[in-house]
């Protein structure tokens, strides 16, 4: 049972590994092919100006979006992910409620009241008003 254990734990170590040593490889594979030049690096001035749709920049900085549109992707992703954690619970709380017992739930009313109360401490602050 033990072993078992630890097995899937080796499978969940093996997966991190590769996904940090594949993106690491293609950094260093893409930096050895500008040093051997296969790629070539080849900046100028065009390369590095604004691009705006192939029409002149209107200004010599770059301009930042409204810190709104950030607020409002970051409560969508908060909310996406409540949702992906709510549903695989919502569809198994019959088998596991019986497992698990009332923990089970509390565990997820829990979560449920952190997610709220940030959503309340943001509509409260006045961060979902569009002005």
């Amino acid at each position: 049972m033990l072993a078992d254990y630890f097995h899937h734990y080796a499978i969940i170590g093996f997966y991190l590994l590769v996904a940090t040593l594949v993106p690491i490889g293609m950094i260093i594979i893409s930096r050895l092919a500008t040093f051997i030049k296969v790629r070539p690096s080849n900046p100028s001035e065009l390369k590095k100006s604004m691009y705006e749709c192939g029409m002149k920049p209107e200004t010599e900085r770059w301009q930042g979006f409204n810190i709104k549109y950030y607020f409002y992707a970051l409560l969508f992703v908060i909310f996406d992910v409540e949702t992906i954690f709510l549903f695989p619970w919502a569809s198994k709380y019959g088998i596991w409620s019986k497992e698990f017992g009332i923990m089970f739930f509390l565990s997820m009313l829990s979560f449920l009241v952190i997610v709220t109360t940030g959503y309340v401490y943001a509509w409260k602050k006045g961060d979902l008003e569009w002005e």
